[in-house]
């Protein structure tokens, strides 16, 4: 998978980074049904090579022929292989927009702006013991940093969590990158309960990385801070435009409101006021 070298090896402010924006086509050359509400969508430029990407980052997706969607679509980077030329997006139907994205057949051509966004922090270290907490939706930016922590010899945990065993996704892909513990509401497969209350949190991690919904990451948040263990968070925040013009996706921080989108989405959990 990809063996480039993240530009980005210690904490700062936000993690930013000066990539190239690119406003690319795309074939779709495949989309599978991993659930009724999701789907994994890989997608191929129409010409040239993938531009370089970085876990945490997502695109701008625009919905074509959708009447009621007058803005592109966030999406964050599920995985990328160069080797392929293929990327990744997991896509939730969360309405109208979503909904035709995830219904487009094989050969279509989608346009996309990315890599945008910051990344997670890289760790400076071989013995890192990170564990990665992803909730529904929120495990897509999780596979391709794990992925990449993996080419650097460090195997992440990740715990993962939904409703039920129907509800979680692409399990095989995550247990080929690192340990993976699972949380069910209804007890259907892993621990019963919420991931914030999944045993494997007694154990001690080096560094947290979340994403999902926002009270999840905020409970996660708290047993970090309670554990003194650093930890950032993917927010989700609604992001129309992808480079802080619309003002759809503030988040108040410790130094203010900030767009997410510009300044994020990874955020280390000092930053933010929760």
């Amino acid at each position: 998978m990809c063996t480039f070298v993240p530009m980005v090896s210690s904490i700062n402010k936000s993690n930013q980074i000066a990539m190239k924006k690119n406003i690319l086509d795309f074939n779709l050359i495949a989309n599978e049904s991993l659930h009724s509400a999701y789907a994994l969508m890989k997608f191929s430029p129409v010409q040239g090579t993938l531009p370089e990407m970085l876990p945490g980052q997502f695109a701008e997706v625009r919905i074509d022929d959708s009447p009621t969607t007058y803005l592109r679509r966030p999406i964050s980077i599920h995985n990328v292989d160069y080797a392929k030329n293929e990327l990744w997006l997991l896509v939730r139907r969360a309405g109208t927009g979503t909904d035709k994205l995830a219904s487009l057949s094989c050969g279509a051509v989608v346009n996309m702006v990315l890599p945008l966004g910051n990344t997670f922090t890289i760790p400076t270290t071989q013995t890192h013991q990170p564990l990665l907490i992803g909730g529904g939706v929120g495990v897509a930016p999780l596979l391709y940093w794990g992925k990449e922590l993996l080419t650097k010899g460090i195997r992440p945990a990740f715990l993962l969590g939904a409703r039920s065993k129907n509800d979680l996704l692409q399990l095989s892909e995550f247990e080929a990158v690192g340990d993976v513990y699972l949380s069910t509401e209804d007890g259907s497969i892993g621990e019963q309960g919420f991931v914030t209350q999944h045993s494997i949190l007694q154990q001690q991690f080096s560094y947290i990385y979340t994403c999902g919904p926002k009270p999840m990451m905020q409970a996660v948040a708290k047993i970090a801070r309670e554990k003194s263990i650093p930890c950032e968070v993917s927010l989700e925040n609604l992001m129309a435009c992808g480079v802080g013009a619309c003002l759809c996706c503030v988040e108040n921080t410790t130094e203010g409101h900030v767009c997410v989108c510009k300044e994020g989405p990874i955020f280390n959990i000092d930053r933010l006021t929760w």
